[in-house]
């Protein structure tokens, strides 16, 4: 009798509570280099998933997908490299019998073709996007380095400050859409590199406190939890999701923005940041859409890229991202980071 999972398009790869395969269908054996699937079933995850990166992480070690959040439910779809060298894109669903619990079923599926030609039209649509967004900043530095160049003589120093001002700012704004496409870049292809340390996540939320406040008018309270762990995260990825996280809740929001930073429940292995607004809130439905490529929606601007790198970088992290209801009402944006086991510097 055929085996069902072999009916299936895409390679699949079934591993249990204990780590060790239960079952791989054809495709993924095919893709994999296994002349008999049968004698994989029984042998450590690790083994018979021979996916690497171009750094020669393997995607189980990458991945830990029997670590991390109990609430955790998959792996995002990533870019790995075959035992040929061939790239496929490769996710995962994490079942638990019961939620909080261990997990109890790791479910991996490998798309070939038709996926990665899907994630290059993505690519050139990040970049054709990209180009309109970047033209405008491009466009009033060359115009007012043109003015100086061409009046300096008859421009008063105020005329010449404001200018320069003006300048300096569209140049910020340059670099920043710069950083938001590289970093979509490598969080598609899953070669986003994090340089991981014991980080103070408090003292990484008053630096973003205190540069946002003196550019806003919106009200901005923070409140940090005493005795704190350090967190095992990037220092700059840490400050780029909440400069995010606060200057969308500034931009969309309205009311007195709120940022905390403590525990996250009972869980003893991961800190929260909670960033609330006094705004209208997100509909239900338009909670998962937010996160997705350049979504905008009234006139905050911007270029739409700044909740899905959020996103990315959260999960890279092994952390999650929460977004409901401020009671009271308003929007709440929580992300978790994992606590690191040696004392930050």
């Amino acid at each position: 009798m055929t085996d069902p999972l072999d009916l299936l398009p895409d390679g699949v790869v079934l591993a249990g509570a204990d780590a060790t395969v239960s079952a791989v269908n054809a495709v993924a054996a095919a893709m994999l280099g296994i002349d008999d699937p049968a004698a994989a079933v029984g042998r450590p995850l690790g083994e018979v998933l021979a996916l690497t990166d171009h750094d020669a992480r393997t995607w189980t070690d990458a991945n830990a997908p029997y670590r991390g959040l109990s609430t955790r439910s998959g792996v995002p779809e990533q870019s790995w490299l075959l035992p040929d060298g061939t790239e496929v894109l490769v996710t995962a669903r994490l079942h638990r019998a019961v939620r909080p619990g261990p997990v109890t079923t790791v479910a991996i599926d490998l798309r070939s073709g038709r996926g990665r030609a899907r994630l290059d039209r993505d690519r050139s649509d990040l970049v054709a996007t990209l180009a309109h967004e970047l033209r405008s900043p491009l466009t009033g530095v060359k115009g007012f380095v043109q003015a100086l160049l061409n009046r300096w003589d008859k421009l008063s120093d105020e005329q010449k400050r404001l200018m320069l001002t003006t300048a300096s700012a569209d140049a910020d704004r340059l670099s920043r859409l710069i950083t938001e496409l590289l970093d979509v870049a490598r969080i598609d292809t899953g070669r986003l590199q994090l340089h991981r340390r014991p980080t103070d996540l408090g003292r990484k939320a008053e630096l973003v406190h205190r540069s946002i406040t003196v550019v806003t008018s919106t009200p901005i309270e923070l409140d940090i939890e005493p005795d704190l762990p350090p967190v095992d995260a990037d220092p700059d990825k840490v400050l780029q999701v909440l400069t995010n996280v606060v200057e969308n809740a500034v931009r969309h929001g309205s009311g007195t923005v709120r940022v905390h930073v403590g525990r996250w429940g009972e869980d003893d292995d991961h800190l929260a940041v909670t960033v609330t607004d006094e705004g209208a809130g997100i509909a239900p439905e338009l909670r998962q859409r937010i996160f997705t490529k350049f979504w905008t929606e009234g006139t905050g601007g911007g270029s739409g890229l700044g909740l899905y790198i959020v996103r990315g970088l959260v999960r890279a992290h092994g952390g999650t991202i929460v977004v409901d209801d401020r009671p009271g009402g308003g929007a709440r944006i929580v992300t978790t980071w994992p606590v690191a086991r040696t004392v930050a510097a």
